[in-house]
């Protein structure tokens, strides 16, 4: 017996329409709302336009779901086999410097191709294909704590906007999908990964000094407390988070969202989600269409962090898997530390 499947017709470049094949079509990976295989490739087509401005031409990774969101997953970051003639790779270099080639979205139908692979949330690079090791967006995650929420994270996001436009920046904001936010930067694809990673530790500790009861930059959980966590590994090679229009794996089926800054005190990121972000995006239009028209420079940020070095403000941990970095300090749980000096 046939295996169950269906085609959309999904708009390509200079008039070209792709005849995608969706196998499974009913497959529901959604199962508290009962959004199937097939809702979230309508999605991706309907959102398509906007999904590929904010993701496409960038090193990304497919988080993929076979069993759906509640069920096991895993990452392809190499393009899967199979992959249609006109989705492309480019090759990048880890933070291990193993370089491979990874997966480039160009068009709509290369999302769609995705989802059929069981992808439900995209994870682009910072940086563009042909200019892997240079960023162009700084990114900044502002992650709630336990005792802390999205609303609490509001706040620090405005003022975040406040020192990047302070640093020559122009800021926009999305939801996470989730309980945090993320405010990027576009930037000139000058300074590579580290640099970018310390002028993100500036703004940090800029905010960081401007709200001490509600920010921190503590990479140690146990140190954080109820406070928004700016997350500056986010901002390392090969380092990524959830792009913009890109569905999450969460029973309610959210999607992280650009907002305009004059919405983000009243918008409930619950409400953006696969069935209802289509309707806003075409009554509202995208809040970040042509965000990369006018980069900045990290250069008042990274002139912020040489600043903080002289007065004594160093290197921050990075992530367990990295090796070990210049003047990294000790990748030791503070209470684990003082144990054993004890």
């Amino acid at each position: 017996m046939a295996s169950e499947a269906t085609t959309v017709q999904v708009e390509g470049p200079e008039g070209v329409v792709r005849e995608m094949r969706v196998s499974s079509p009913s497959r529901v990976l959604w199962p508290e709302l009962g959004i199937t295989k097939l809702d979230l490739v309508n999605y991706l087509v309907a959102v398509g336009p906007a999904f590929v401005e904010a993701n496409g031409d960038r090193p990304i990774s497919l988080q993929r779901f076979p069993d759906g969101v509640d069920g096991e997953w895993f990452f392809s970051k190499n393009p899967p086999r199979g992959a249609p003639d006109f989705v492309r790779a480019v090759t990048v270099t880890y933070p291990s410097a193993r370089a491979h080639p990874q997966l480039v979205i160009d068009e709509p139908a290369a999302a769609v191709w995705a989802a059929q692979m069981n992808t439900v949330v995209f994870h682009p690079w910072a940086s563009r294909a042909e200019t892997s090791d240079f960023p162009d967006q700084l990114r900044i995650d502002l992650d709630p704590q336990p005792g802390t929420d999205f609303a609490d994270a509001v706040p620090a996001a405005f003022e975040l906007r406040k020192v990047l436009a302070e640093a020559g920046l122009e800021a926009f904001v999305k939801t996470s999908g989730n309980r945090g936010l993320h405010v990027f930067a576009p930037i000139e694809p000058t300074a590579e990964f580290l640099d970018v990673r310390h002028a993100v530790i500036a703004a940090a500790r800029e905010l960081e000094r401007r709200m001490p009861e509600q920010i921190t930059t503590n990479w140690w959980k146990e140190e954080r407390g109820e406070r928004i966590f700016v997350d500056f590994n986010q901002a390392n090679r090969d380092r990524t988070m959830a792009g913009a229009y890109s569905p999450r794996a969460l029973p309610t089926a959210t999607v992280s969202t650009p907002v305009t800054w004059d919405e983000l005190e009243t918008v409930d990121p619950a409400a953006f989600t696969v069935l209802t972000v289509p309707d806003r995006l075409a009554t509202t239009g995208d809040p970040w269409a042509g965000m990369g028209a006018k980069p900045g420079t990290v250069d008042t940020l990274l002139a912020w962090w040489a600043r903080d070095l002289e007065s004594g403000l160093g290197e921050l941990p990075f992530p367990p898997d990295y090796p070990k970095m210049p003047d990294e300090p000790p990748r030791v749980q503070p209470s684990r530390a003082r144990k054993t000096e004890e």
